[in-house]
């Protein structure tokens, strides 16, 4: 075999193994500046997420991405979230407005701020992923608030948590999610699961 003929073979080999792969939908995963993600395709969506490594106020934090390359609008929501626990419990991602509100109450802005630098560490590491409709288009709202330590925290909670987001095609968003824990524990061993969009985004798989 001629060299020309012997690089096409196997570049088409490599195109029938990438698309059989991809039509698995299987989870992909990969690290970014110190963080693990995990990435599942379904039905042209991509939702991508790593776990970080802080605790706010009796809650274990996902750093979430999600990118709509389908032929319509998708909608998705942080109570979409859970998380499948291996002793057969689960652990449901609360609301946004509960979240916000809870940081507020018993979090303080030392901690909300503390947060902000550990997802903006994660979020600018993720240099293959531009959000359309996300924290950096959030936190403008943030930045605009005066000097209120009160009301900078919870403009700085509001931009990082993951908000009820229609996205059209082609557009992507970004945000914490945040699963409850009870008496600071941990999540402990499990897998994500997202049921949006009439899919559902099994990340054991």
């Amino acid at each position: 075999m001629e060299l020309m003929d012997f690089r096409s073979f196997w570049r088409g080999t490599l195109a029938v193994f990438l698309w059989g792969f991809a039509g698995q939908a299987q989870v992909i995963e990969f690290e970014s500046n110190g963080l693990k993600y995990d990435t599942l395709t379904k039905s042209g969506v991509t939702i991508m997420f790593a776990q970080m490594p802080t605790h706010v106020h009796d809650y274990a934090i996902l750093q979430v991405a999600i990118s709509n390359g389908s032929g319509g609008p998708w909608t998705i929501r942080p109570e979409d979230f859970t998380f499948e626990r291996k002793d057969g419990r689960s652990v449901r991602a609360a609301a946004a407005n509960s979240v916000v509100r809870n940081l507020i109450a018993k979090a303080g802005r030392n901690d909300v701020m503390h947060l902000i630098e550990t997802y903006e560490q994660g979020l600018y590491g993720l240099t293959q992923f531009k959000s359309t409709n996300g924290y950096d288009q959030r936190r403008q709202g943030y930045l605009a608030v005066g000097s209120s330590a009160k009301l900078k925290a919870a403009a700085a909670a509001s931009a990082i948590a993951l908000v009820m987001t229609k996205l059209s095609p082609k557009e992507s968003t970004d945000g914490a999610v945040f699963l409850p824990l009870a008496h600071k524990g941990s999540l402990g061993e499990g897998h994500l699961v997202v049921r949006a969009g009439g899919e559902t985004f099994d990340f054991s798989q």
